[in-house]
């Protein structure tokens, strides 16, 4: 009846199980402080139904933090492992456990945090930019973000019941096969990724029509903000690499469930196609996180420099170029399959040509800053350490697209030092700096500058100590997913330096909590009460702090690039005729469409069949509802947007 679930799968380790109770007693707790500030109504009808983007994109934010923690965790227990496991001394952790923290981590990151964080911030700042009221599409962002969500919360389960996959990150066959993986450990990497890459590739939809058909009067494509470009750019490729991550995993999932044979070495099967099939989706992805963080890196040096961007079309052309480019590209994650050297020569060349974009916004925001009155706020902190990381991540880069050089270092810490040089140093520091920097327009005070400027301090220089030792280690031969190691080799020294780095990082981590709490204290003193504490140049700060629930109560026009920023220096007369606006209605079908996601995932994870249906039907039936539902929007009269407006004025 409930097909592999027996009680042996609520057997754990005491790692697990601690980890099982802190989350229980992390949910408990935030259910309590909801009960005693009587707020379970305000949490439904402000954050759970809306569909206004800004609140989805907090709660994306709010999950990434989530999921942030337990990455930064999962990191830390490899480290230790990798420390103590010496020799005759084989560490606190099993290998089949080791394993499974490695592939956790990895997930984790990518599907959770880098992703979660492209749309959280999309979410929040696209409409507002290009001077929309919504999205094109309000009830499939709702819908977007509850997938993503059962997703994080699908791998969060496997650590009360049963286990989370040992077979990497993109989970390369034949080890994710039945043969060598039985369990249900590969089935929960599975179902949580697709389900979330499904949200992933609704949402990739949503915001490029929302950007091509719904940018304000006067704002054509050549005037659109950086950002907007970025994430145009970033939903082409969602839009065309998620499908083969979808079908991928599809395949294997058949693979396991009907016993067919798309990536096993016999009966016609073969492993390799899903690796080429997982590369073609997984290197457009590593562009699919880095363009919005350079988007963010345009928004923020620009402002802070007090310049109009430098090099503007040649910046949009750069992203065009990185779009088309990073789809030829992704064999060199296996130079060593044995393709040939004319094959490996062909993506080498690829792989070096698409630095040129990279190395040309890298250049344009330095002379941006050229000249420029350049205030070192924390946002232009992380630019400048992202400078440093990603530019020396990147010449790593191309040194591993001479396949030769590959060779030697491939599945070696030295690419995964690379790696995190773009993830860490690119992706996160970029995102980091959109979320300080538009905070106060979401939140309505700036946070703490001290206490950043101390994260940024630690997240820093912990990377340089957690991931400049894996380069020489990578060279000393140390292989990725090592948890044992002898003596002799000559590694402890470089793994505790790297131990130590992560630690710092923790700290930063601390120095961030810290900083919104205290933020939140202070948030008196903080306010922003211009709607434009930077001085900034685009449409979303011309909006109040926060924007109303409508963005704007009448339509901007746009003439020229930095909209705003002409805007204010011209001294253009305020429209305050204000007509009935049009606005979609809260609905839970999002969350209940969700719900039932989560138990057709758990289902097909621990192969209940009864439960499957009932989770497939209820799916069904709630997107038959919302179809048939005629009342989904309203209109805010106009003498309610003045009441608003003036309210906002009189702050």
């Amino acid at each position: 009846m409930f097909g592999k679930l027996t009680w042996d799968a609520f057997r754990q380790d005491p790692i697990e199980i601690a980890a099982g109770i802190s989350m229980i007693l992390g949910l408990m707790i935030v259910l309590g402080l909801l009960w005693y500030f009587k707020r379970f109504r305000w949490l439904w009808t402000q954050y759970l139904t809306s569909l206004d983007p800004k609140k989805i994109g907090v709660m994306y934010i709010i999950v990434v933090f989530i999921m942030l923690l337990k990455a930064v965790f999962d990191a830390g227990m490899i480290r230790l492992q990798q420390i103590l496991s010496v020799s005759d001394a084989h560490g606190y952790l099993s290998s089949p456990h080791f394993q499974q923290v490695f592939t956790a981590h990895g997930t984790t990151m990518i599907f959770f945090v880098g992703m979660g964080l492209v749309f959280g911030i999309l979410n929040l700042i696209v409409p507002l930019q290009i001077g929309a009221r919504d999205v094109a599409f309000p009830f499939l962002n709702s819908l977007s973000f509850y997938l993503f969500s059962v997703g994080a919360i699908l791998l969060l389960l496997s650590l009360i019941i049963g286990k989370f996959s040992g077979a990497g990150w993109v989970a390369y066959p034949p080890l994710s096969g039945l043969k060598y993986n039985s369990g249900v450990g590969v089935d929960y990497w599975i179902w949580s990724v697709q389900i979330a890459g499904i949200g992933s590739l609704l949402s990739g939809i949503n915001f490029l029509v929302t950007i091509l058909k719904m940018r304000c009067p006067g704002m054509t494509l050549m005037k659109m903000p950086l950002f907007v470009w970025s994430a145009l750019c970033t939903m082409t490729l969602v839009i065309f690499a998620f499908p083969i991550l979808t079908a991928t995993i599809g395949m294997l999932s058949l693979d396991r469930l009907l016993h067919m044979h798309f990536f096993t070495a016999d009966f016609g099967g073969n492993p390799m196609m899903y690796i080429n099939l997982i590369w073609a989706w997984g290197h457009p992805e590593v562009y699919i996180l880095i363009l919005p963080a350079f988007g963010i890196f345009s928004e923020v040096v620009a402002t802070f420099s007090q310049k109009r961007l430098f090099g503007y079309d040649s910046m949009v052309w750069a992203l065009v170029a990185i779009t088309l480019l990073s789809f030829l590209v992704w064999l060199h994650h296996f130079f060593t399959m044995g393709s040939g050297a004319n094959v490996n020569a062909f993506f080498g060349i690829m792989t070096m040509l698409i630095a040129i974009p990279t190395g040309v916004k890298i250049f344009n925001w330095l002379f941006t800053m050229f000249r420029g009155r350049v205030h070192f706020t924390t946002p232009m902190l992380w630019f400048l350490g992202f400078v440093f990381i990603f530019t020396t991540g990147g010449m790593t880069g191309v040194l591993l697209s001479v396949a030769p050089v590959d060779f030697q270092v491939h599945n070696s810490l030295f690419l995964i030092a690379h790696f995190h040089s773009m993830v860490i140093g690119g992706v996160l520091f970029g995102f980091l700096a959109g979320i300080t920097y538009w905070f106060p327009k979401f939140m309505g005070f700036k946070l703490h500058e001290g206490l950043g400027k101390y994260a940024f301090w630690c997240w820093f220089i912990g990377f340089l100590l957690a991931f400049m030792p894996l380069y020489v280690l990578g060279l000393m031969g140390a292989s990725r997913r090592l948890d044992h190691y002898e003596a002799s080799t000559g590694w402890q020294p470089l793994f505790i330096v790297a131990a130590i780095g992560v630690t710092i990082i923790i700290c930063g981590i601390g120095f961030q909590i810290l900083q919104i709490l205290v933020s939140i204290k202070q948030r008196k003193e903080n306010r922003d009460l211009t709607g434009d504490p930077w001085n900034g140049r685009t449409l979303e700060w011309s909006t109040s702090s926060p924007p109303p629930f409508y963005n704007f109560a009448v339509l901007p026009e746009v003439h020229e690039r930095d909209s705003f920023w002409t805007m204010k220096h011209t001294k253009v007369a305020e429209k305050s005729h204000y007509k009935d606006i049009h606005m979609p209605k809260n609905t839970p079908m999002g969350l209940f469409i969700g719900g039932f996601s989560f138990i057709l995932g758990f289902a097909l994870i621990w192969h209940i069949i009864w439960l499957g249906i009932i989770g497939l039907i209820g799916v069904i039936a709630c997107i038959v509802i919302r179809m048939s539902d005629d009342d989904t929007d309203y209109y805010v009269l106009a003498t309610e947007i003045e009441e608003i407006e003036t309210r906002c004025k009189n702050l």
